[in-house]
């Protein structure tokens, strides 16, 4: 999509007003945004995103003088994780598990990973299983007849007098 106010470039920001209930969207290019004034939300507020996470890992901790310990596998510092806010890799975990835990319980909420629950099967029931094939369209024709879907119920009654019929045969 265009900036819908130069035509030129590419639309980047995307600005959504609601106001007395009424919605506008302007789509600009990075360029005409800045210049009316839709830079960056943070530029005022002297806010820079890596000293925010830099910060939740504990960026205001003094530092112990001496030799500081280096993950074994990527041989980043703690210090180094607290300045760039990023974890080297797995091993780091590991290594400055104590430290690091305080952090991701106020990022996270909590540390222990739930997951998601698997999806299970569906398991025919006793009752599904002893249910003949006639007292199952019966209760789909009565689900139909409620629901009011009329066209519906005319095939299933359909196809109750076809198996009624079979089994009299």
């Amino acid at each position: 999509m265009l900036c819908q106010n130069c035509g030129k470039n590419e639309a980047t920001t995307h600005i959504k007003r609601v106001v007395n209930g009424e919605t506008t969207e302007t789509h600009l290019c990075a360029s005409c945004a800045e210049h009316l004034g839709y830079g960056d939300i943070f530029s005022g507020f002297g806010f820079n995103l890596d000293d925010f996470f830099g910060g939740l890992m504990g960026g205001d901790m003094p530092l112990i003088a001496g030799h500081e310990e280096k993950c074994p596998k990527c041989g980043c510092t703690f210090t180094d994780i607290v300045k760039s806010g990023k974890i080297g890799c797995s091993d780091c975990y590991r290594k400055f598990y104590d430290r690091l835990l305080p952090s991701l319980q106020r990022i996270h909420g909590k540390i222990k990973h739930t997951g998601k629950s698997a999806m299970v099967p569906h398991v025919e029931t006793s009752r599904e299983l002893k249910i003949s094939p006639v007292a199952k369209l019966r209760e789909d024709l009565d689900k139909a007849v409620k629901e009011q879907r009329f066209e519906d119920a005319a095939v299933i009654r359909d196809k109750i007098k076809e198996l009624e019929a079979e089994n009299n045969e």
